[in-house]
Protein backbone atom coordinates (compact mmCIF):
# COMPACT_ATOMS: atom_id res chain seq x y z
CA UNK A 1 0.00 0.00 0.00
CA UNK A 2 1.51 3.40 -0.95
CA UNK A 3 2.14 5.65 2.28
CA UNK A 4 -0.65 7.93 1.45
CA UNK A 5 -2.89 5.79 1.85
CA UNK A 6 -1.39 3.84 5.01
CA UNK A 7 -1.30 7.51 6.18
CA UNK A 8 -4.85 8.34 5.42
CA UNK A 9 -6.53 4.82 6.85
CA UNK A 10 -4.16 6.10 10.47
CA UNK A 11 -5.88 9.61 10.09
CA UNK A 12 -9.77 7.61 10.01
CA UNK A 13 -9.23 5.32 12.36
CA UNK A 14 -7.76 7.85 14.66
CA UNK A 15 -10.90 9.74 13.98
CA UNK A 16 -13.22 6.99 14.20
CA UNK A 17 -11.79 6.65 17.19
CA UNK A 18 -12.14 10.17 19.02
CA UNK A 19 -15.22 10.33 17.87
CA UNK A 20 -16.53 6.95 19.54
CA UNK A 21 -14.71 8.09 22.45
CA UNK A 22 -16.66 11.30 22.65
CA UNK A 23 -20.02 9.85 21.70
CA UNK A 24 -19.54 7.00 24.82
CA UNK A 25 -18.48 9.74 26.93
CA UNK A 26 -21.62 12.01 25.93
CA UNK A 27 -23.83 8.69 27.24
CA UNK A 28 -21.49 7.97 30.61
CA UNK A 29 -22.18 11.96 31.19
CA UNK A 30 -25.58 12.10 30.18
CA UNK A 31 -26.75 9.56 31.87
CA UNK A 32 -24.92 10.35 35.31
CA UNK A 33 -26.24 13.54 35.41
CA UNK A 34 -29.76 11.75 35.51
CA UNK A 35 -28.51 9.66 38.72
CA UNK A 36 -27.63 12.28 40.02
CA UNK A 37 -31.03 13.90 40.15
CA UNK A 38 -33.16 11.18 40.17
CA UNK A 39 -30.69 8.83 42.52
CA UNK A 40 -31.55 6.03 40.20
CA UNK A 41 -31.33 4.85 36.73
CA UNK A 42 -33.49 2.40 34.43
CA UNK A 43 -32.76 -0.97 34.06
CA UNK A 44 -31.57 -0.10 30.85
CA UNK A 45 -29.92 3.14 31.45
CA UNK A 46 -28.20 1.46 33.97
CA UNK A 47 -26.53 -1.20 31.39
CA UNK A 48 -26.61 1.59 28.77
CA UNK A 49 -24.41 3.34 31.12
CA UNK A 50 -22.17 0.52 31.49
CA UNK A 51 -21.53 -0.83 27.85
CA UNK A 52 -20.11 3.12 27.25
CA UNK A 53 -18.08 3.28 29.59
CA UNK A 54 -16.51 -0.26 28.88
CA UNK A 55 -16.18 0.81 25.31
CA UNK A 56 -14.52 4.33 26.39
CA UNK A 57 -12.24 2.28 28.11
CA UNK A 58 -11.90 -0.80 25.04
CA UNK A 59 -11.08 2.08 23.10
CA UNK A 60 -8.45 3.83 24.96
CA UNK A 61 -6.96 0.61 25.48
CA UNK A 62 -7.41 -0.35 21.53
CA UNK A 63 -5.58 2.83 20.59
CA UNK A 64 -2.59 2.05 22.96
CA UNK A 65 -2.57 -1.14 21.27
CA UNK A 66 -2.30 -0.69 17.70
CA UNK A 67 -0.16 2.17 17.79
CA UNK A 68 2.44 0.59 20.28
CA UNK A 69 2.88 -2.39 17.94
CA UNK A 70 2.92 -0.84 15.26
CA UNK A 71 5.51 1.74 15.89
CA UNK A 72 7.47 -0.76 18.38
CA UNK A 73 6.54 -3.97 17.05
CA UNK A 74 10.01 -5.80 18.44
CA UNK A 75 9.36 -4.56 21.93
CA UNK A 76 5.65 -4.97 21.58
CA UNK A 77 6.64 -8.81 21.14
CA UNK A 78 9.02 -9.66 23.43
CA UNK A 79 8.49 -7.51 26.68
CA UNK A 80 5.50 -7.95 28.52
CA UNK A 81 3.47 -5.04 26.65
CA UNK A 82 1.39 -7.35 24.74
CA UNK A 83 0.19 -9.61 27.63
CA UNK A 84 -0.88 -6.59 29.84
CA UNK A 85 -2.48 -4.85 26.58
CA UNK A 86 -4.23 -7.87 24.91
CA UNK A 87 -5.47 -9.20 27.89
CA UNK A 88 -7.00 -5.95 28.95
CA UNK A 89 -8.15 -5.53 25.43
CA UNK A 90 -10.05 -9.10 25.81
CA UNK A 91 -11.77 -8.38 28.86
CA UNK A 92 -13.27 -4.71 28.12
CA UNK A 93 -14.42 -6.48 24.48
CA UNK A 94 -15.71 -9.71 25.90
CA UNK A 95 -17.61 -7.57 28.47
CA UNK A 96 -18.91 -5.03 25.83
CA UNK A 97 -20.26 -7.88 24.14
CA UNK A 98 -22.20 -9.31 26.79
CA UNK A 99 -23.88 -5.77 27.89
CA UNK A 100 -24.75 -5.16 24.58
CA UNK A 101 -26.13 -8.43 24.58
CA UNK A 102 -28.15 -7.62 27.44
CA UNK A 103 -29.36 -4.32 26.25
CA UNK A 104 -31.04 -5.79 23.25
CA UNK A 105 -32.54 -8.78 25.26
CA UNK A 106 -33.92 -6.25 27.70
CA UNK A 107 -35.11 -4.21 24.83
CA UNK A 108 -36.88 -6.72 23.15
CA UNK A 109 -38.41 -7.64 26.92
CA UNK A 110 -39.79 -4.17 27.23
CA UNK A 111 -41.31 -3.82 23.43
CA UNK A 112 -42.55 -7.09 22.46
CA UNK A 113 -46.03 -8.65 23.21
CA UNK A 114 -46.72 -11.87 23.86
CA UNK A 115 -48.93 -13.91 26.02
CA UNK A 116 -46.71 -16.64 27.18
CA UNK A 117 -45.82 -17.30 30.56
CA UNK A 118 -42.54 -17.61 30.57
CA UNK A 119 -42.15 -14.31 28.66
CA UNK A 120 -44.03 -12.73 30.85
CA UNK A 121 -42.01 -13.59 34.08
CA UNK A 122 -38.78 -12.87 32.39
CA UNK A 123 -40.45 -9.42 31.54
CA UNK A 124 -41.22 -8.81 35.06
CA UNK A 125 -37.80 -10.84 36.82
CA UNK A 126 -35.20 -9.83 34.63
CA UNK A 127 -35.23 -6.53 34.96
CA UNK A 128 -34.75 -5.94 38.53
CA UNK A 129 -31.67 -8.46 38.06
CA UNK A 130 -29.57 -6.10 35.66
CA UNK A 131 -26.90 -5.26 38.67
CA UNK A 132 -26.36 -9.05 39.10
CA UNK A 133 -25.98 -9.62 35.77
CA UNK A 134 -23.64 -6.97 34.96
CA UNK A 135 -21.39 -8.50 37.68
CA UNK A 136 -22.03 -11.93 36.56
CA UNK A 137 -20.82 -10.85 32.75
CA UNK A 138 -18.00 -8.91 33.84
CA UNK A 139 -16.86 -12.19 36.08
CA UNK A 140 -17.31 -14.44 33.23
CA UNK A 141 -15.06 -11.90 30.83
CA UNK A 142 -12.55 -12.04 33.67
CA UNK A 143 -12.48 -15.71 33.82
CA UNK A 144 -11.90 -16.19 29.83
CA UNK A 145 -9.48 -13.78 30.22
CA UNK A 146 -7.20 -15.65 32.82
CA UNK A 147 -7.57 -18.60 29.92
CA UNK A 148 -5.69 -16.18 27.73
CA UNK A 149 -3.58 -15.16 30.03
CA UNK A 150 -2.29 -18.53 30.76
CA UNK A 151 -1.83 -18.81 26.85
CA UNK A 152 -0.14 -15.33 26.66
CA UNK A 153 2.16 -16.99 29.32
CA UNK A 154 3.45 -19.78 27.58
CA UNK A 155 3.79 -17.84 24.34
CA UNK A 156 6.05 -15.18 26.27
CA UNK A 157 7.70 -17.91 27.80
CA UNK A 158 8.37 -19.55 24.41
CA UNK A 159 9.44 -17.08 23.10
CA UNK A 160 12.15 -16.06 25.85
CA UNK A 161 13.42 -19.81 26.27
CA UNK A 162 12.88 -20.72 22.43
CA UNK A 163 11.21 -24.09 23.64
CA UNK A 164 10.19 -25.16 20.31
CA UNK A 165 8.53 -28.66 19.85
CA UNK A 166 10.73 -30.22 16.53
CA UNK A 167 12.15 -27.44 14.04
CA UNK A 168 9.19 -25.37 14.39
CA UNK A 169 9.89 -21.20 13.95
CA UNK A 170 8.14 -19.01 16.85
CA UNK A 171 6.03 -17.32 14.07
CA UNK A 172 4.64 -20.97 13.20
CA UNK A 173 4.58 -21.73 16.77
CA UNK A 174 2.40 -18.56 17.63
CA UNK A 175 -0.04 -19.52 14.68
CA UNK A 176 -0.67 -22.46 16.10
CA UNK A 177 -1.42 -21.78 19.65
CA UNK A 178 -3.65 -18.86 18.34
CA UNK A 179 -5.82 -21.48 15.97
CA UNK A 180 -5.99 -24.41 18.73
CA UNK A 181 -6.32 -22.55 21.70
CA UNK A 182 -7.03 -18.61 21.60
CA UNK A 183 -9.84 -18.74 18.82
CA UNK A 184 -11.91 -21.58 20.46
CA UNK A 185 -11.75 -20.28 23.70
CA UNK A 186 -12.61 -16.17 21.89
CA UNK A 187 -15.22 -18.17 19.53
CA UNK A 188 -17.06 -19.68 22.97
CA UNK A 189 -17.28 -16.57 24.48
CA UNK A 190 -18.46 -14.98 21.47
CA UNK A 191 -20.55 -16.98 20.40
CA UNK A 192 -22.80 -17.57 23.22
CA UNK A 193 -23.87 -13.73 23.65
CA UNK A 194 -24.46 -13.55 19.65
CA UNK A 195 -26.73 -16.29 19.45
CA UNK A 196 -29.04 -14.33 22.88
CA UNK A 197 -28.79 -11.31 20.55
CA UNK A 198 -29.97 -12.98 17.13
CA UNK A 199 -33.16 -14.64 19.86
CA UNK A 200 -33.93 -11.24 20.90
CA UNK A 201 -34.01 -10.14 17.21
CA UNK A 202 -36.09 -13.43 16.54
CA UNK A 203 -38.88 -12.41 19.04
CA UNK A 204 -38.87 -8.66 18.10
CA UNK A 205 -39.20 -9.99 14.69
CA UNK A 206 -42.46 -12.38 15.40
CA UNK A 207 -43.67 -9.67 17.64
CA UNK A 208 -44.21 -7.12 14.81
CA UNK A 209 -45.21 -9.42 12.54
CA UNK A 210 -47.82 -10.61 15.31
CA UNK A 211 -49.19 -6.72 15.67
CA UNK A 212 -49.08 -6.37 12.14
CA UNK A 213 -51.39 -9.26 11.40
CA UNK A 214 -53.76 -7.89 14.87
CA UNK A 215 -53.77 -4.52 13.33
CA UNK A 216 -54.76 -5.42 9.69
CA UNK A 217 -57.35 -8.00 11.03
CA UNK A 218 -59.18 -4.88 12.46
CA UNK A 219 -58.80 -2.58 9.92
CA UNK A 220 -56.43 -0.30 12.02
CA UNK A 221 -53.39 1.66 10.72
CA UNK A 222 -49.69 0.45 11.66
CA UNK A 223 -49.15 4.06 12.60
CA UNK A 224 -50.52 3.53 16.83
CA UNK A 225 -48.07 3.86 19.63
CA UNK A 226 -47.28 0.54 19.46
CA UNK A 227 -45.97 -0.45 16.16
CA UNK A 228 -43.97 2.97 16.27
CA UNK A 229 -42.10 1.43 18.93
CA UNK A 230 -41.80 -2.01 17.37
CA UNK A 231 -40.73 -0.26 14.39
CA UNK A 232 -38.36 2.04 16.15
CA UNK A 233 -37.14 -0.96 17.99
CA UNK A 234 -36.56 -2.91 14.80
CA UNK A 235 -34.54 -0.22 13.19
CA UNK A 236 -32.27 0.23 16.22
CA UNK A 237 -31.54 -3.67 16.53
CA UNK A 238 -31.50 -4.52 13.00
CA UNK A 239 -28.44 -1.60 12.60
CA UNK A 240 -26.54 -3.20 15.49
CA UNK A 241 -26.86 -6.53 14.36
CA UNK A 242 -24.90 -5.46 11.32
CA UNK A 243 -22.45 -4.18 13.34
CA UNK A 244 -22.59 -6.58 15.70
CA UNK A 245 -21.99 -9.42 12.91
CA UNK A 246 -18.81 -7.42 11.22
CA UNK A 247 -17.43 -7.31 14.85
CA UNK A 248 -17.97 -10.62 15.72
CA UNK A 249 -16.80 -11.78 12.23
CA UNK A 250 -13.57 -9.79 12.38
CA UNK A 251 -12.71 -10.73 15.71
CA UNK A 252 -13.34 -14.33 14.53
CA UNK A 253 -11.05 -13.74 11.39
CA UNK A 254 -8.36 -12.03 13.64
CA UNK A 255 -8.62 -14.65 16.05
CA UNK A 256 -7.01 -17.35 12.89
CA UNK A 257 -3.98 -14.93 12.77
CA UNK A 258 -4.72 -13.96 9.35
CA UNK A 259 -3.96 -10.33 10.20
CA UNK A 260 -0.62 -9.32 10.60
CA UNK A 261 1.21 -6.26 11.64
CA UNK A 262 3.27 -6.62 8.43
CA UNK A 263 0.14 -6.72 6.08
CA UNK A 264 -0.50 -3.50 4.40
CA UNK A 265 -4.07 -3.73 5.13
CA UNK A 266 -3.22 -3.19 8.75
CA UNK A 267 -5.18 0.02 9.33
CA UNK A 268 -8.21 -0.79 7.40
CA UNK A 269 -8.11 -4.12 9.24
CA UNK A 270 -7.99 -2.20 12.52
CA UNK A 271 -10.79 0.07 11.16
CA UNK A 272 -13.17 -2.83 10.44
CA UNK A 273 -12.37 -4.29 13.98
CA UNK A 274 -13.66 -1.13 16.40
CA UNK A 275 -15.68 0.28 13.45
CA UNK A 276 -18.78 -1.09 15.80
CA UNK A 277 -17.97 0.20 19.16
CA UNK A 278 -17.45 3.81 17.25
CA UNK A 279 -20.53 3.70 15.19
CA UNK A 280 -23.11 1.88 17.87
CA UNK A 281 -22.96 5.03 20.23
CA UNK A 282 -24.64 7.09 17.80
CA UNK A 283 -27.29 4.75 16.83
CA UNK A 284 -28.09 4.08 20.69
CA UNK A 285 -28.01 8.12 20.63
CA UNK A 286 -30.76 8.63 17.70
CA UNK A 287 -32.77 5.51 19.48
CA UNK A 288 -33.15 6.88 22.48
CA UNK A 289 -35.55 9.78 23.04
CA UNK A 290 -33.98 11.22 25.94
CA UNK A 291 -30.44 11.01 25.17
CA UNK A 292 -31.02 12.52 21.49
CA UNK A 293 -32.90 15.29 23.27
CA UNK A 294 -29.98 16.32 25.27
CA UNK A 295 -27.65 15.69 22.15
CA UNK A 296 -29.69 17.94 20.61
CA UNK A 297 -29.36 20.82 22.98
CA UNK A 298 -25.67 20.19 23.52
CA UNK A 299 -25.82 20.71 19.57
CA UNK A 300 -27.14 23.72 20.08
CA UNK A 301 -25.49 25.17 22.91
CA UNK A 302 -21.93 24.61 20.54
CA UNK A 303 -23.67 26.58 17.53
CA UNK A 304 -24.46 29.57 19.70
CA UNK A 305 -21.01 29.68 21.32
CA UNK A 306 -19.43 28.94 17.80
CA UNK A 307 -21.76 32.45 16.46
CA UNK A 308 -20.50 34.60 19.65
CA UNK A 309 -17.24 33.98 18.66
Amino acid sequence: MQPALTVFFMLLFVLLSVLGILANSFIVLALSREWLRHGRLLPSDTILASLSAFRICLQCVGLGDTFFSYLHQEEYYRGRAHEFLHLHWHFLNTATFWFGTWLSVLFCLKIANFSHPAFLWLKWRLPRLVPQFLLGFALLSFITTLLLFWGNHVLHQGLILRKFSGNTTYKEWKRRMEFHFFLPVKLVTLSIPCCFFLLSLVLLISSLRRHAWRMKRNAHSLQDSSGQAHNRALRSLVSFLTLYTLSFTSLVINGTFFSSLESEWYWPWQIILYLCICLHPFILISSNLKLRSMFRRLLLLARGFWVTQ
